[in-house]
């Protein structure tokens, strides 16, 4: 085994920010990627799903092969259905959300789905936790609640749905071996989950260059590459900062999703996405201290 080196052994203050940046950028850019593409129906959600698991898979694959030491492809078959079920509705979703308001829904979804696992296992939460928690439930529910500006509601399910299994995926991937090939596993596992949806749904099946592109720079770029950046600083950063930098991912989608494609952000969006990224930044916050 290598000898294990200290964090500023390997990585300056400069690189770290700069590849925790460069990840937080490419998991906000799936958002956007997804949403160009079912936005002008180039591609139907389920080719999306197929394409971007299969093109993760090979470029994890390539990632995993380019180190000298490695334990080969791990994953399993209940991890990788839990991925299966956040990329489909990850793609469902976006044929109605926006770039802003789905990243939001995942993003709350993954963390109070993670809190509520931690509540199950015995973990005690604090005052200023329960009231954080309190806050992102609410403004997740804000966001639901009829009126002019909400969201698709069907739209909003399926993105809740894949938050809460990428929640359960991010759960059972703790402490389970190497990163980069437990990831490509799981990819390589979901990808004919992804086939036999295709071939469920053939009547709606649309593939179109630019479609098959974003669904590809999806896989290879934003999620096996993103992934792979994160892992490498993740070692470097403590739990709670590594929680609390996601907070960022949101943002940037809806930022990004302004200027690239031309969305509009609701006085809904912004009082909700207030809501939820506070509640989870004083549970975060509680939690370090």
């Amino acid at each position: 085994m290598p000898t294990p080196r200290t964090p500023d052994a390997i990585l300056s203050l400069p690189r770290l920010l700069a590849l925790t940046a460069l990840a937080m950028l490419a998991f906000a850019g799936n958002s956007l990627l997804c949403r160009a593409a079912l936005m002008d129906a180039s591609i139907d959600p389920a080719s999306f799903t197929t394409l971007r698991l299969g093109s993760g898979a090979l470029m994890l694959g390539i990632l995993g092969l380019r180190r000298k030491h490695g334990p080969g492809v791990g994953g399993s078959w209940i991890s990788a259905l839990a991925l299966f079920v956040y990329a489909a509705g990850f793609s469902m979703s976006y044929v109605s959300l926006s770039a802003a308001t789905g990243a939001l829904l995942l993003f709350g979804a993954v963390q109070i789905t993670m809190i509520v696992a931690g509540l199950a296992m015995g973990e005690r939460l604090r005052a200023a936790q329960v009231a954080g928690l309190l806050l992102a439930t609410g403004g997740l529910l804000g966001l639901l609640l009829p009126g002019l500006s909400r969201p698709p509601l069907i739209g909003a399910l399926w993105m809740i749905a894949a938050g809460t299994a990428w929640g359960v995926y991010s759960l059972r991937g703790r402490g389970g071996g190497d990163p980069i090939w437990t990831t490509a596993g799981n990819f390589l596992r979901a990808v004919p989950f992804a086939v036999a949806l295709s071939l469920v749904q053939h009547d709606a099946i649309r593939v179109a260059p630019d479609g098959i592109a974003y669904a590809t720079a999806s896989g290879a770029l934003a999620s096996a590459c993103g992934y792979a950046i994160w892992y490498t600083v993740l070692p470097w950063l403590k739990a709670a900062q590594a929680a609390t930098v996601q907070l960022s991912v949101p943002v940037l989608a809806g930022v990004a999703g302004v200027l690239l494609l031309g969305e509009s952000l609701s006085l809904r969006l912004g009082l909700t996405a207030m809501a939820i990224l506070g509640g989870i930044a004083l549970v975060l916050v509680a939690r370090r201290q």
